[in-house]
């Protein structure tokens, strides 16, 4: 098993979700889906807000940093 640190965001996700199912068991881990994953707000102006300042450049090098390689 590679190191948790260098997992990529999906390779971890997955993990994460392995151990949970592991440890509670399906109706376990659809209980804490269903917990973590409805979430509140707007994520539209969340999103807005926390990219206002950032460049059309600046978000294309993040999404490029993310990709494996």
């Amino acid at each position: 098993m590679i190191a948790i640190d260098q997992l990529t965001d999906d390779q971890f996700e997955r993990h994460a979700l392995d151990v949970l199912k592991r440890e509670l068991g399906a109706d376990g881990l659809a209980r804490f889906l269903r917990l973590n994953r409805s979430g509140s707000g707007d994520y539209t102006r969340d999103r807005d807000e926390w990219q206002k300042d950032l460049t059309l450049d600046q978000i294309l090098e993040s999404i490029r940093k993310r990709r494996p390689h």
